[in-house]
């Protein structure tokens, strides 16, 4: 081979590989970008009442866009005070820290319902809110939309823009140990609960805080507690336990924007799977009968209901593909892992790679929490 021929052919072999290396890096960045494209379906929870850059939850925020957090006052694991929130001041500024280092503006989420169930206690400088139950027991819209009101704006003010609340299962069952005996649902009447919790989402929305429904299809008339394992509804469950979503869905004076799965059983519905893991619950019966629109967010994935009975990995495959837009990973369970968030992207990445979870899915989600994250102004086009 003359010279000629030999440098003809060096420079087609060195075009192909640097074809093929700028294709392979194109192909790599494009599973970079979908990657952080997922981090947006995670709401985590973290220990910490201050951040800065070294933090675990900000370098996780920085490599794998989350697209909110969950802030508690008590770390359950080390059974311990505080975990995020000491007072008001340094609550809002762990929140205004949280979205500066945030790459994406963050859903910053608690659990605010009042009475037992909030994270913002008096006792640390927050207002006195009742519960669902004492409100339900005055029976007045006009009062629970003013307390609604005033939760709101402190909300507002330390930096918050999601409250997992209202409670709007139906207290068919009064000694039930996570919903009656904690009064945390409006009434036994699913026309009181419908009322109470439009007024509660009133209140809100007129301080630009979006509410989540919860917990449905209805954890009203269960007898044990999906922190500590499975619960079986089939024997329990009153169709009325529907009624409060129907209506509010079908109410054009409040918008419904976000809606809370429970992690329960109903075997007369699904004889396999839990209402967050089930496409019959998730899609027959919230999305086509009951026609709601907007974000389906998971109830925490740690509970013992879901990683005891059905495994972590597949329980998040099964959970995105029966509907779910959004999944808490509270970290505050069982155990605390600074690595689960990254596992949890992981589990999704791959799983979209391998065909388990079609990409359309993934897509569909992310239209749902763009287009919400947009109505509320967390983020602008």
């Amino acid at each position: 081979m003359n010279n000629k021929l030999k440098i003809l052919s060096f420079l087609i072999l060195l075009s192909l590989l640097i074809t093929t290396g700028f294709l392979y890096k194109k192909e790599l960045n494009k599973e970079e970008e979908f990657k952080k494209e997922i981090g947006q379906m995670f709401i985590i929870g973290f220990r910490g009442t201050e951040v800065s850059a070294d933090s675990p939850i900000i370098k996780a925020m920085d490599n794998l866009n989350i697209g909110g957090v969950i802030l508690f006052n008590y770390d359950v694991p080390s059974k311990s005070f505080p975990r995020n929130i000491i007072d008001p001041e340094q609550t809002k500024k762990l929140i205004q820290d949280l979205q500066m280092f945030s790459p994406t503006p963050l859903f910053a989420a608690v659990d605010a319902e009042g009475g037992l169930i909030n994270r913002l206690k008096e006792k640390y400088g927050f207002i006195t809110v009742p519960s669902a139950q004492e409100m339900g027991e005055r029976n007045n819209s006009q009062e629970t939309q003013e307390i609604s009101r005033e939760l709101a704006q402190q909300l507002r003010d330390l930096g918050f823009n999601l409250n997992f609340a209202p409670v709007v299962d139906v207290n068919i069952n009064p000694e039930n140990p996570v919903i009656g005996s904690l009064e945390r649902s409006f009434s036994e009447d699913p026309e009181k609960v419908l009322q109470q919790a439009k007024a509660f989402i009133q209140g809100h929305q007129e301080n630009n805080i979006i509410t989540a429904l919860k917990h449905f299809p209805g954890h009203g008339s269960s007898s044990e507690d999906s922190h500590l394992g499975m619960v079986d509804i089939t024997n329990t469950y009153n169709e009325k336990e529907l009624l409060p979503y129907q209506n509010l869905i079908n109410d054009s004076e409040v918008d419904i924007d976000m809606i809370m799965t429970a992690h329960i059983v109903n075997r007369e519905i699904d004889p396999d799977f839990p209402a967050t893991l089930s496409p019959l619950f998730l899609q027959d019966i919230l999305r086509n009968q009951l026609n709601f629109e907007g974000v389906i967010v998971s109830d925490d994935m740690q509970m013992k209901a879901i990683e005891e009975n059905y495994g972590f990995e597949e329980s998040v495959i099964k959970a995105i593909n029966a509907g779910c837009d959004i999944l808490i990973i509270s970290n505050n369970g069982q155990s605390y892992s600074d690595e689960i968030i990254y596992q949890v992207r992981d589990i999704v990445f791959e799983a979209v790679k391998k065909g388990k979870i079609s990409k359309e899915r993934i897509e569909q989600s992310l239209e749902r929490i763009n287009q919400l994250k947009k109505k509320y102004k967390i983020i602008t086009d």
